[in-house]
């Protein structure tokens, strides 16, 4: 959901199997959830956005986004720029709604749905558990609206499949106890992280004109896949993130 600093926001466990809510453009508050917000992008919403806007990851980083280093995260957050008129728009909206709305971030197309995951292990492997809540803003009318939708339904409704997998797969690294070694080794892996997580053109050129490929093993369909197609590339960046920052076996060097 949005991270939205507006005052009024307020965020209710989800009760009920269902919740009632829409959104369209007759609506007299449409729009106004799409402004004044600390919205925190994740990977996969940036490849997402750059790819719309057919632009480079760091074009758009730099266009787009600012990076905050915070005394909470162990790890840097992009934050979606707004723009800067009185009511702090995001840079994406018009009159007429969404301007990238097939490839809005994920926290905007389950608003005002709001999903907490975590990975568990079972005895058997590893489990996802996920609550829900609902965020009400005080602008907000669309709760009077529309139909009744369970929280699977307004996911898949809202496209959130690939969205929820990949983000669970980031947020298993983003929250791991592992530790991230010695104290002059952390700065080379925030790096690290930075682009493998955010710059995925530049993390394409790391293993494409580095020595990567004659240090580590990447099967020959594998390595056609994240050339050109940058889902598969996220997906092996998240496991270069967990072999490079915490040491897991998910990439093997060469012998």
């Amino acid at each position: 959901m949005p991270d939205s600093v507006e005052s009024g926001t307020v965020f209710h466990p989800l009760k009920e199997s269902s919740f009632q809510f829409g959104c369209h453009r007759g609506i007299e508050c449409f729009t106004k959830c799409c402004a004044d917000l600390k919205l925190v992008l994740t990977p996969y919403d940036i490849l997402r956005m750059k790819r719309r806007l057919e632009l480079r990851s760091d074009v758009f980083l730099d266009r787009y986004t600012d990076t905050r280093l915070e005394p909470d995260f162990r790890f840097p957050r992009v934050i979606l720029k707004m723009r800067d008129d009185d009511r702090r728009t995001c840079p994406f909206v018009t009159t007429d709604g969404c301007s990238i709305y097939e490839d809005r971030p994920g926290a905007c197309r389950i608003y005002p749905l709001g999903r907490a995951s975590m990975v568990l292990e079972d005895g058997k492997g590893k489990v996802s558990k996920e609550k829900f809540f609902i965020v009400r803003e005080k602008h907000c009318l669309g709760f009077s609206e529309g139909r009744r939708w369970t929280p699977e339904e307004w996911m898949e409704n809202e496209g959130l499949g690939e969205y929820n997998r990949l983000n669970d797969q980031w947020q298993e690294i983003l929250t791991s106890s592992k530790n991230l070694g010695n104290a002059d080794e952390i700065p080379r892996k925030i790096q690290m992280f930075f682009m493998a997580s955010y710059n995925l053109d530049r993390f394409r050129e790391f293993i494409f004109r580095s020595r990567f490929l004659s240090l580590f093993e990447v099967n020959p369909s594998e390595r056609e896949d994240i050339a050109s197609d940058d889902t598969a590339l996220l997906h092996f960046a998240f496991r270069w993130l967990k072999f490079s920052l915490y040491g897991e076996g998910t990439i093997k060097m060469k012998a």
